[in-house]
């Protein structure tokens, strides 16, 4: 029987068997043998079906791993600058150790940890798969990040720096942070939250384009919203409540109390001075406070901070009663006075007029400086308006009660002119002590219109002590007093009814005035030489003399009155009288005798 050249050549072929050792497969006539060789080199016979069994096995093995996945991988060997990984295919794949390194620099895996890695190439030109840590936990992250987005998860990363428009955000991968999406009011300091972690929303992913844009308002505006319908179910006036300072203006400062802010004014946090709500508080503060006032339709609340204690002028009277001495810091000074600090909440005003005894103080900086520690003696106290009066004089003996003793009335005392006015001049006693010279005690003869007539600024002058009101502080002194008295001197040699000689040195309305003496006036009524019954009217003349008589004199009040209608009577009785005498023999002075 021939044999066909099949049977005598039988046709083979050879692929590796599932344990990686070459097999052949024999045909002969109608049956197929498969046989393989063990890896101990020894053949084996395999049924065919079996080993498509054994090949499909294999082909599986390394069928769902393509380049861009992540896998699981098993650490084969760890050496000092690499990590070797099985994730099941042909060959391993060798990634650099840094990717293994903690923030200490210490490994982080070791012999048979399984770690999920990317794998980025099946193959390198050495024939190991490219493998990376690093990026397979960026996938990972950016899947967390597409879930986040989806469910709404609330996603904590750290800001990096400040970037146009907002923050950029680590959060395993770089994020946008908008500067609209920080908070629910404007940021000004955006420096300030570097290095900060946040919890933020994702509110846009990208994964192609590796955008990803987060929203720190949404989550505090949902937040808020909760806490808001939480707290205005409780939210009653009276009401303590504890939040937290959100932000300081000049005249108070906004308190989160759980999703909707009071208003803490600046009068209502301390019952004592504040000048900026700055120096009490400062913003993240947690504060207790108390409802003052809540208006449920413009949902406004009204806070309260020192209505927490009780009100110190309720018992001021007990601690600070009028004529008790206290000790206090300046705390204000105004153009009228001082603020004294007496305790916290209360103070007291020292005016400008009790700094001093004898100073004219015209400013409080002239004598107290703010932050100064002054004592003062209490002079009254008003608790319903808040008000207690103090005296920094008073804790010094007043100088003006020793006056009187040293100068004593009539006393001639020297002192330097300070200051003239209209009406007089103040003549410098001791330091701080003025006395007044009036106008009308500077000359006994010179009607002197202004001070500035007779003294000058400057000028040392001696006076005379003319009275003494050390309650009212006031001391009248007298230059012409120092003079003699030419007033006395002429009413101690002239009575009424004597005649007179006078120079007409001024015409009024209501009559003349007369020089008598230098320094010395009367008066002429109009009636006492105009004659209103028809007589005969006499015209005098300014600068010209005549004939008078005295018909009044007043010493305190030194005034003279004359009369020259008095004169012309007289002589008019002497003519009617010397012409009954024949002869014609007396005189006029006889007849002034006989009358």
């Amino acid at each position: 029987m021939a044999i066909s050249q099949d049977e005598q050549q039988p046709a083979t072929d050879s692929a590796p068997n599932a344990a990686g050792s070459p097999a052949t497969t024999v045909r002969t006539g109608t049956k197929q043998v498969v046989k393989t060789t063990s890896p101990w080199g020894q053949d084996e016979d395999t049924d065919p079906q079996e080993y498509a069994r054994l090949l499909d096995l294999y082909d599986n093995s390394f069928r769902n791993l393509a380049e861009g996945e992540v896998v699981k991988g098993t650490v084969l060997k760890v050496t000092n600058n690499e990590v070797v990984i099985d994730v099941g295919y042909k060959s391993e794949g060798v990634i650099q150790v840094e990717e293994f390194l903690d923030e200490t620099g210490q490994v982080i895996v070791r012999e048979g940890d399984v770690v999920d890695v990317l794998l980025e190439r099946t193959e390198d030109r050495e024939g190991h798969i490219v493998l990376s840590r690093e990026k397979a936990e960026k996938m990972k992250i950016w899947d967390e990040v597409e879930r986040a987005f989806v469910e709404r998860k609330v996603v904590i990363g750290r800001v990096v720096e400040r970037i146009k428009g907002g923050l950029a955000v680590d959060i395993g991968v770089r994020a946008f942070l908008p500067g609209s999406q920080i908070d629910v009011r404007p940021v000004r300091n955006l420096d300030a939250l570097k290095g900060q972690e946040l919890r933020m929303r994702v509110i846009k992913v990208n994964k192609k384009r590796g955008n990803i844009v987060l929203s720190r308002k949404v989550l505090l505006e949902e937040e808020n919203a909760e806490k808001k319908k939480s707290t205005l179910e409780t939210l009653a006036e009276g009401k303590v409540l504890r939040g937290d300072v959100k932000n300081i203006t000049d005249y108070g400062a906004f308190i989160d109390l759980g999703g909707i802010d009071g208003l803490l004014h600046i009068t209502d946090m301390s019952w004592g001075r504040v000048g900026h709500p700055s120096e009490l508080f400062k913003v993240n503060d947690e504060i207790d406070v108390v409802v003052l006032k809540y208006d449920q339709g413009t949902e406004r609340v009204s806070l309260g901070h020192k209505q927490l204690i009780a009100d110190p002028w309720t018992t001021v009277m007990d601690r600070f009663p009028a004529g008790v001495r206290v000790s206090g810091k300046v705390v204000s000074l105004t153009d009228y006075g001082a603020f004294i600090e007496l305790e916290a909440g209360v103070e007291g005003l020292i005016h400008v007029s009790e700094m001093s005894w004898s100073k004219r103080v015209k400013h409080p900086s002239k004598i107290l400086n703010v932050g100064d520690s002054v004592e003062a003696q209490v002079l009254g106290v008003d608790p319903a308006a808040r008000r207690i009066s103090l005296g920094l004089k008073q804790v010094e003996s007043n100088p003006w009660h020793e006056l009187a003793e040293k100068y004593p009335v009539n006393t001639r005392i020297k002192g330097k002119v300070r200051n003239l006015t209209e009406f007089g001049a103040f003549v410098e006693v001791e330091d701080d002590i003025d006395g007044l010279i009036h106008i009308s005690d500077m000359s006994w003869t010179k009607r002197v219109k202004h001070p500035s007539e007779v003294l000058k600024k400057g000028d040392v002058v001696e006076a005379m002590v003319l009275s003494i009101d050390a309650e009212n502080q006031r001391l009248s002194l007298g230059l012409k007093q120092l003079a003699t008295d030419i007033w006395e001197d002429f009413f101690s040699c002239h009575k009424a009814g004597d005649t007179i000689e006078g120079k007409v040195v001024r015409m009024t309305n209501f009559g003349a005035f007369v020089e008598l003496d230098e320094g010395i006036e009367g008066l002429i009524h109009v009636s006492e030489f105009d004659d209103s019954q028809g007589g005969e009217k006499i015209e005098l003349e300014v600068e010209k003399s005549y004939q008078m008589k005295i018909i009044k004199l007043s010493p305190s009040e030194r005034k003279i009155g004359l009369s020259i209608r008095a004169i012309r009577d007289i002589r008019t009785d002497w003519e009617s009288y010397a012409s009954s005498q024949g002869d014609g023999g007396a005189t006029l002075g006889d007849h002034l005798k006989h009358k």
